[in-house]
């Protein structure tokens, strides 16, 4: 599966690329590669769409809020744009995967399956391939290979190292158990 350009995605994207700036590309490669994933996590057709608008919104909090602690933010983001758009809809699961897509173990709740496949498909992502639940590696390579890191994980280590010194008691204000 080579899905590279998704409307959905492209446009979204297209829309904060001036307030993403220098980090564009990085952050469009990496937004990509979580589709990618959910995509081989689960096929159905009928689930791409909200995996599109998660995956473009699951992080933008970092450059509309300039915060690591960006899930409120991006949730916040995600449903003024679901709102005004006519997809009110989305807006219950799109908010449960933004939240909880940083959950360190199985989430189980509400809409379980779709944010259980963007939490793993992020997962994925995050930890460069050594978490697969399932995912064949050599196509998590190729989708990497394909859609270059262009220094993502640094950026996000930078933010972070910058957070632990502002708030040494919550460095990883992101992540949920």
């Amino acid at each position: 599966m080579t899905i590279y350009n998704n409307t959905i995605i492209d446009d979204l994207l297209d829309r904060y690329k001036s307030i993403i700036g220098k980090d564009f590309y990085r952050y469009r490669n990496h937004v990509y590669r979580v589709f990618l994933n959910c995509s081989l996590l689960d096929s159905s057709p009928e689930n791409q769409e909200k995996y599109a608008y998660a995956v473009v919104f699951h992080d933008i909090g970092i450059w509309t809020n300039h915060t690591i602690d960006y899930l409120q933010p991006s949730i916040a983001v995600a449903c003024e744009y679901l709102a005004s758009n006519g997809k009110k809809d989305c807006i219950t699961d799109i908010t449960l995967m933004i939240y909880w897509h940083h959950k360190t173990s199985r989430y189980r709740g509400s809409s379980e399956e779709i944010v259980e496949v963007f939490r793993k498909a992020d997962w994925i992502d995050v930890s460069l391939g050594i978490l697969a639940f399932g995912v064949e590696r050599d196509q998590i390579r190729m989708n990497r290979k394909r859609l270059p890191n262009l220094g993502f994980h640094f950026f996000l280590l930078k933010k972070l190292l910058r957070n632990l010194f502002v708030h040494p008691l919550n460095p990883l204000p992101m992540f949920r158990k």
